[in-house]
């Protein structure tokens, strides 16, 4: 649907086209979302494509590549969850269930919005990292004025030992950066700080006979445990959405995807005949040339599209068996149809 200017207000996608249009028509103005569209537009176009996968991709894209204001589709909670890490001089470690944000980098997805909020607070305490508002000011130390007041902290959570206070220039910008890295090396799977903190706190405590506090500890130390496999476990399913997927065609027009960590790297008509078939092998050559991204942090520019294509495998398991790895692929193996 567009407007009067060219803009696009809405990007939609249907099996029947005539029926879908019908709808917006029939539909009573101004309750209806439809005929609101419909009011605001000037022109309808649309595009035949050959499959329901191909319908799903290529609507994403247009959405992101016009961000129509009609469509809320990019902005949508999931019942999965992110760990997301902020920009600026001292980054936040928050959990989300959306991602329209693209000024903030991801992990995950999490299954459970409760356990990784959990396991997020103990990360935080543990590295001292702050939880409070973006909006909070930061100060670090050796940054403010010699000669003013020494600042308070925000909040206790610095008299509890749980946060190093960057908005009172309790800390130096470095140190806290260094803080940062290490949650972000712990989701990436690089390192298991502060997991052995935890452990070691737990041993302690159980040594001398103060259970109480070596059962906090476990507690701490099982929430960290299962955000840590949490996070492994969605790097694995990220990196086995790797191969080439043949997509079935509603009138044969099948096409040939090649998807590397989730993401839609090329895509072509089926190739049927010996030069099709160097022709494409050509292009997956060339793409396996180019770097991938480092497991780990999520861009939130292609994230919709990995959840897609996450969801896409989940939803529909007999694809699988229309997929190859690329190696075989590269061996001459084709998928099957």
């Amino acid at each position: 649907m567009v407007d009067g200017a060219g803009r696009v207000l809405y990007v939609g996608k249907a099996k029947r086209v005539k029926a879908r249009l019908l709808s917006y028509f029939n539909a009573k103005f101004p309750e209806d979302k439809g005929a609101r569209i419909l009011h605001a537009a000037s022109n309808v176009a649309w595009d035949y494509v050959p499959s329901e996968f191909a319908a799903h991709l290529t609507e994403l894209r247009e959405i992101r590549k016009h961000r129509p204001p009609y469509n809320a589709q990019m902005n949508r909670r999931r019942n999965a969850a992110f760990v997301t890490v902020s920009l600026g001089s001292a980054p936040r470690l928050t959990m989300t269930t959306s991602t329209g944000r693209q000024d903030l980098r991801y992990f995950g997805p999490f299954s459970s919005p409760g356990r990784t909020a959990g396991g997020l607070r103990v990360l935080n305490d543990l590295l001292g990292l702050r939880d409070c508002a973006e909006k909070m000011p930061v100060v670090f130390a050796g940054q403010g004025d010699l000669f003013a007041e020494p600042q308070q902290a925000g909040c206790s959570r610095y008299d509890f030992g749980t946060c190093s206070g960057p908005c009172a220039g309790l800390v130096e910008e470095r140190r806290y950066r260094d803080r940062v890295n290490a949650a972000i090396r712990f989701l990436a799977g690089i390192a298991i700080a502060p997991v052995d903190r935890a452990v070691d706190a737990m041993v302690a405590a159980s040594e001398r006979q103060d259970f109480e506090t070596a059962t906090r500890w476990r507690l701490k130390f099982e929430q960290l445990e299962w955000l840590m496999a949490a996070a492994a476990r969605a790097r694995s399913a990220i990196e086995l959405l790797t191969f080439v997927y043949r997509d079935p065609g509603a009138f044969g027009d099948d096409r040939v995807y090649l998807i590397r960590h989730g993401l839609v790297r090329a895509s072509y008509p089926y190739p049927n005949t010996p030069i099709e078939g160097e022709a494409f092998r050509a292009v997956v050559e060339a793409d396996l040339a180019k770097p991938v991204p480092a497991a780990g942090l999520l861009d939130a520019a292609t994230l919709d599209e990995m959840l897609l294509v996450m969801s896409w495998f989940r939803r529909h398991p007999d694809g699988w068996r229309r997929t190859v790895p690329i190696e075989r692929w590269l061996l001459g193996e084709a998928a099957p149809d």
